[in-house]
């Protein structure tokens, strides 16, 4: 268990890992079709990870929460950091929609789900509350405008991963809608800053890959609430895109220190993968099912790239410790 002063910078953003563990679980999950049961077996120790990593977060989250509420209190203050929050609730969604893949839409499973798509929807409601503050100080200060807005905003898309399964196609279809509708906004808003502001810091680099994230998933969703597989390939092209994009800063990124921040290039080549297979599977024909393995590799080798960076900085204690994430000041209060 981490010792007290450690535990003090556990923030919220630690349960990306949750994130980039369940995504890459239901990526394998996909490539079942392709690559059987030796998939399947990844896919369930994957997830069974997730699981354990979500609960070993959770319960040091309340911990923390006991020991050092003042540090909980200046996350969600923080202008940046307080996004981070949305990491929760999208990995119980995620969880829950791992579980449905591996073991049908049980209660457990459903429960899970609807404890993620609540939770999202609260913290969504709760980060564009702040909004209305303008430009003050805990408002939509230009400085504030990160990729991480996306996990807080658009993580709703999703919701109908699972929940076409489970029964709930309707509320799944108006959460993806809520996501759907902010994913062009949250995209103009970081163009703009970045014009007028430049890019954020250096450390939040790999957030970069953040913006690969919400395509993906929209296909994915978009197939599950019964699109097309047409709309998929238009969602997996600016998934591509996107990837294309971000990778030009590959060189920045891989140069940080690396910190947790890093887990952000997990989930989005995970889902990016997802979609690919799925496409796949879907007969859509042309590189489809050989690119999806390539991807699928290519995001499992840097989720046990990741994995290992952890280990590594948590026994060497460069991780859990102050880190300049950003050169904002947090706003008083």
């Amino acid at each position: 268990m981490a010792a007290a002063p450690a535990l003090k910078f556990l923030s919220p953003a630690w349960f990306s890992i949750v994130m980039g563990l369940s995504g890459l679980a239901l990526a394998w999950r996909r490539a079942v079709p392709l690559m059987g049961e030796p998939a399947l077996a990844l896919s369930i120790a994957l997830g069974g990870l997730a699981a354990a990593v979500f609960l070993g977060l959770a319960g040091l989250s309340v911990l923390r929460l006991q020991r050092h509420p003042e540090a909980w209190a200046e996350d969600l203050r923080h202008p940046v950091r307080h996004a981070f929050v949305a990491t929760l609730p999208v990995s119980l969604i995620l969880l829950g929609t791992l579980g449905v893949a591996l073991d049908g839409p049980g209660a457990l499973a459903a429960a899970v789900w609807w404890a993620g798509s609540l939770g999202q929807l609260a913290v969504t409601v709760w980060v564009l509350s702040r909004w209305w503050a303008g430009n003050r100080a805990g408002g939509l200060q230009w400085a504030t405008v990160t990729p991480v807005l996306i996990i807080a905003v658009v993580g709703n898309v999703l919701v109908p991963l699972a929940g076409v399964e489970l029964g709930h196609a309707e509320w799944a279809a108006a959460q993806f809608g809520i996501g759907l509708l902010f994913w062009p906004l949250v995209m103009a808003l970081l163009l703009v800053r970045i014009a007028s502001q430049g890019l954020w810091p250096e450390r939040l680099m790999p957030s970069l890959f953040i913006l690969v994230a919400p395509p993906a998933v929209i296909g994915l969703s978009a197939l599950a609430l019964g699109a097309p597989a047409l709309v998929g390939w238009m969602a997996w092209g600016v998934a591509l895109a996107c990837f294309l994009w971000v990778a030009t800063q590959g060189q920045r990124i891989v140069s940080q220190a690396f910190s947790v921040g890093h887990w952000a290039v997990s989930f989005p080549l995970a889902a990016f993968a997802g979609l690919t297979l799925e496409l796949g599977r879907h007969g859509s024909g042309g590189p489809m099912p050989v690119l999806g393995p390539l991807l699928l590799a290519f995001a499992s080798v840097i989720v046990l790239g990741l994995s290992m960076g952890t280990v590594r900085g948590l026994r060497q204690r460069t991780l859990l410790a102050p880190e300049p994430v950003a050169t904002i000041t947090p706003i008083s209060g």
